[in-house]
């Protein structure tokens, strides 16, 4: 594994909770990042990424105005949005099943509980720069692959299966 150069990352920091973002930007600044920008809500956040073209987004999952599910699903789709690639790591301090598999099929490259600790913030961030997942397009879906790795012999209902609409998409970063 390589050192990951922060100073060389820009981030987007959108949560509604002003001393949350201080953390993030705190830790992110103690990893060496030098640009932190901040938003309170998804619209702002939407209009950040629009502005600065992040190279990691960190949303929370439940804000004003739009929350961050619809801020990804904004972002992911490729026919509005200027970075449809853009790694998305969502925190939140729900982490019932229900609230990861909408951020896992509204797109999200990660997912971390808050509250958050230095070290899964960096695994998260080292994640998603070292092992980026191909993008998948379908009719309903554009985002990172679900799934983290494929079991040749998996035969379950739920067995990843190629079709006329279903296609992988290598990520430009």
């Amino acid at each position: 594994m390589a050192k990951i150069v922060f100073e060389n990352l820009r981030f987007v920091v959108v949560d509604d909770n002003a001393h949350m973002r201080r953390i993030v930007r705190t830790l992110l600044r103690a990893f060496g990042s030098r640009e932190i920008y901040e938003a309170e809500d998804g619209a702002c956040g939407l209009e950040a990424v629009e502005s600065y073209s992040p190279d990691i987004l960190i949303t929370d999952i439940k804000m004003p105005i739009f929350d961050g599910i619809e801020l990804t699903q904004m972002i992911r789709n490729p026919d509005s949005s200027k970075l449809p690639f853009l790694p998305i790591i969502m925190l939140s301090a729900y982490s019932e099943k229900k609230y990861v598999l909408q951020a896992r099929d509204a797109g999200v490259s990660e997912f971390l509980c808050k509250p958050v600790s230095a070290s899964t913030l960096y695994k998260r961030i080292q994640n998603v720069i070292e092992n980026p997942r191909q993008f998948v397009k379908t009719s309903t879906f554009f985002g990172p692959d679900r799934r983290r790795f494929e079991d040749p012999n998996y035969m379950g209902e739920d067995r990843r299966v190629e079709d006329d609409e279903t296609f992988m998409v290598e990520t430009t970063a």
